[in-house]
């Protein structure tokens, strides 16, 4: 297998579709979330996760630095502080700035893969600091942020079906 080339074509269609998608949202549905069930982001906050989620992850298992401010570590953090509540989520002022963040993060999750070699991909094992128990190969750390974002992209598309806005199993896909 070839992790350099399978991370980068997963990368090149996640963000093109994803972006299509951000396209879709209008500015007046920031606040908007699904009316039944509890911790639902707004779609705000939507925008702002999905459009912040790969590059700094991307850059944190391959270099350890995780982007945290001056003595606050992963490790120490409880797990409520790691995966807060929707409602503690930051959210995103407009679509155009959630599309500025990701193609920023598009830029840093290119720029830290074309850092890596393929044999790092396939042997440097390494836990995730929110899992510390279990050692993955860098590569598929790698690949999980892009299904984690993937779900995201997924939870997008329906949360646009639920405003009745126009899209199909195309959008979904990048058809």
């Amino acid at each position: 297998m070839n992790w350099t080339q399978l991370l980068n074509d997963e990368l090149e269609n996640l963000y093109k579709v994803t972006d299509a998608l951000f396209e879709v949202v209008d500015n007046e549905a920031l606040d908007w979330k699904p009316e039944s069930g509890e911790n639902w982001m707004t779609m705000g906050e939507l925008l702002l996760h999905t459009a912040t989620s790969n590059g700094p992850g991307f850059k944190g298992f391959v270099t350890g630095d995780w982007g945290m401010p001056d003595g606050m570590n992963l490790e120490d953090m409880e797990p409520d502080e790691m995966l807060p509540p929707a409602e503690k989520m930051a959210t995103v002022e407009s679509v155009a700035r959630a599309r500025e963040l990701l193609a920023k993060d598009r830029k840093q999750a290119f720029e830290v893969l074309q850092s890596v070699s393929e044999e790092d991909l396939a042997e440097r094992e390494l836990a995730a600091p929110w899992h510390p128990g279990e050692s993955f190969a860098l590569g598929r750390h790698l690949l999980h942020s892009i299904r984690h974002s993937l779900q995201h992209k997924g939870q997008l598309f329906y949360y646009l079906k639920l405003q009745g806005k126009p899209v199909n199993t195309g959008h979904l896909w990048g058809m």
